[in-house]
């Protein structure tokens, strides 16, 4: 079945659309907006309307834009869609992301001003269109009323941009990409040919990393080779990163308290933010706000699939454009629809299937949809399991003292800079053709960037594999995950990262069986006491590190394996640590790293995981 069977408001309108409106700000500069209105006979409707707001930086001219457009005109709202200052028609610089907060308020306003405005403005948007929906609630607008926020930021230095003091490199590539579509490259040729070419040897440009200032051809565009820079070089948790564009958790209390529904994926690059602004926002505020959480790679709830894992034709939403307007219909016009009576929490519990390979080529992991009363769901348990020197992870602790002299011993591996660990699939978005979204088989392939080999990456020298002996029975694991790791490294600086993994037994379809990933994530060692004022490391102390990963819903089968790898790279996923102690992003230099991982009874490691009792 489909998550939600909508009902809404039906179609009783043709749309007319006015191009081109130029909205001041408060700075006097004009924003481009289209304006899609009902219509009848050509004509646009008289009356008021609720109106709904879009802000991209990906062309109000869009195809799918306009036909955004003309759905919701047609069902008795004025949809409006604005290009962000900088960005195609609108006038102005653009600085990623951070200057979105007055822009979004300003233009709330405005159109609550109009004639055609009954005053109700919701918004909507994904990714960069959710952040600057979230942006400019922190500013309160009086007339916003309503929001679907999809796939957008809870704080970009704690999860996306940074992600617990290492840099989702992804972003350096949006910075080339964005740079294609500038306005700047638009209105002169040879400006573009440079930039797409650039785009066009992109590879190149991340296996040149750190990008170097006035080395690319980012340098003809100072704002997008700025922020760049800026993003790759600041790694402390400073008042740049606390911009309202930046850290919407920043300005929670003064965050609108308007009906929010937030819909996200699990393998979404901003998974941990769709849910940690759900939690917080639920429990401050007086409105209804709605969790919605898929299998969904990023912006990709029209498909059944996340890379090579297929999830079932009931996993996907149908209409998009229906859920959105049953939840305006509901916040907006007080109709009654899917939204009146729903639970609050609706996730998508992957696992379950026959893991056979799917006519499509795709792992059949299957999956089922259930409402909770909140996130995380009340029914999980915080289960650590731990590391252990033979390989396995356990759900019991090491015991005190070790019976075992290897047991006190920890696990070795040399981490290379020059040779990082690298990315098969994870929550990536705007990486491509660099980095592929989404569920793979965890090995090695010359189709995706920096691999050498085909081998499974638990081979390599430098990933370490704690895993649990096959299953007896199912483990579901739903919600926030932590890892707890002691660890020491002959570096001044170094990174460590975790990757949850679920583990096909060998089948016919896949004689070496299928190690699918679930999530992951990093840190960087400067940074375990805070991100505020970075630390050093005495080489081979050992320390505690503790981070999340992002959160996730899965059904480990009966005869399967929960993995956990540990190593301290996975690029380009995440920038690479020299382990040289140097300025972040600026340093040239890289010295190889003798990384220790404890297991034993005084450093017992461990990731806690949230266990559903079945």
């Amino acid at each position: 079945m489909n998550p939600m069977p909508y009902s809404g408001s039906p179609q009783l309108y043709t749309s007319t659309v006015e191009r081109g409106v130029m909205l001041p700000m408060r700075d006097g500069v004009r924003l481009a907006t289209d304006v899609y209105r009902p219509a009848l006979d050509g004509q646009a409707v008289a009356g008021q309307f609720p109106v709904i707001l879009e802000r991209t930086p990906y062309d109000k001219g869009r195809a799918d834009l306009v036909a955004n457009g003309q759905y919701f005109a047609r069902r008795g709202y004025v949809c409006v869609i604005q290009d962000v200052r900088g960005r195609f028609n609108s006038e102005g610089e653009w600085y990623a992301f951070a200057k979105e907060a007055p822009d979004g308020y300003d233009t709330v306003e405005w159109l609550a001003r109009q004639p055609w405005s009954g005053g109700q403005i919701g918004t909507v948007g994904a990714s960069y269109a959710g952040s600057d929906q979230s942006a400019l609630a922190t500013l309160n607008p009086p007339h916003l009323k309503a929001m679907v926020v999809a796939v957008g930021a809870s704080n970009y230095f704690h999860a996306s941009m940074r992600q617990n003091g290492a840099l989702e490199y992804r972003f350096q590539i949006y910075a080339f990409r964005m740079a294609t579509t500038s306005k700047e490259a638009l209105a002169d040729p040879a400006l573009k040919a440079a930039l797409d070419d650039a785009f066009d040897h992109i590879g190149e440009w991340v296996g040149r990393a750190p990008l170097k200032e006035g080395a690319s051809p980012l340098r003809l565009l100072p704002s997008y080779e700025r922020w760049a820079l800026d993003i790759l070089t600041r790694g402390d948790y400073d008042d740049y990163w606390k911009q309202r564009g930046y850290a919407i958790n920043e300005y929670y209390a003064e965050h609108a308290d308007v009906p929010t529904l937030y819909l996200g994926g699990w393998y979404d690059s901003y998974a941990r933010a769709t849910c940690e602004n759900y939690v917080a926002l639920s429990r401050m505020k007086k409105s209804p706000q709605r969790l919605l959480m898929g299998p969904w790679t990023h912006g990709g709830w029209g498909n059944t699939y996340a890379g090579d894992v297929d999830f079932g034709a009931h996993s996907m939403l149908d209409d998009y454009n229906d859920l959105r307007c049953a939840w305006f219909d509901w916040t907006l016009k007080g109709m009654s629809t899917v939204f009146t009576h729903a639970k609050p929490v609706r996730i998508f519990v992957m696992g379950g299937g026959d893991g056979r390979r799917h006519y499509s080529g795709r792992l059949n992991h299957g999956g089922r949809w259930r409402d909770e009363d909140a996130w995380p769901p009340p029914g999980a348990r915080d289960t650590p399991y731990y590391l252990r020197a033979d390989g396995l992870l356990t759900p019991q602790p090491p015991a005190e003292p070790t019976p075992d002299p290897v047991g006190g011993q920890p696990s070795r591996y040399t981490f290379n800079p020059r040779d990082p660990v690298p990315t098969i699939g994870g929550g990536i978005s705007a990486a491509e053709p660099i980095m592929r979204n989404g569920a793979f088989d965890q090995r090695a392939r010359p189709d995706f960037f920096g691999c050498k080999d085909s081998l499974p990456l638990r081979a390599r020298s430098d990933v370490l594999v704690f895993e649990t002996e096959p299953l007896t029975n199912a483990v579901e694991v739903t919600g926030p995950i932590m890892v707890n790791l002691w660890a020491s490294t002959s570096a001044k600086d170094s990174d460590f990262t975790a990757k949850l993994i679920d583990v096909y037994p060998p089948s016919a379809d896949y004689p070496d069986g299928f190690a699918m990933n679930l999530t992951d994530s990093i840190i960087r060692a400067r940074y375990r006491g805070g991100y505020t004022r970075p630390e050093l490391l005495t080489p081979h102390e050992i320390y505690p590190f503790t981070f999340a990963l992002y959160p996730t819903s899965n059904l480990f089968q009966a005869g399967h394996r929960i993995r956990l790898d540990i190593s301290s790279s996975n690029f380009p996923r995440f920038d690479v640590n020299p382990n040289t102690g140097g300025p972040l992003g600026a340093e040239r230099r890289v010295e190889v790293a003798q990384q220790a991982v404890y297991h034993d009874a005084a450093h017992p490691s461990h990731v806690v995981l949230p266990v559903i009792e079945r």
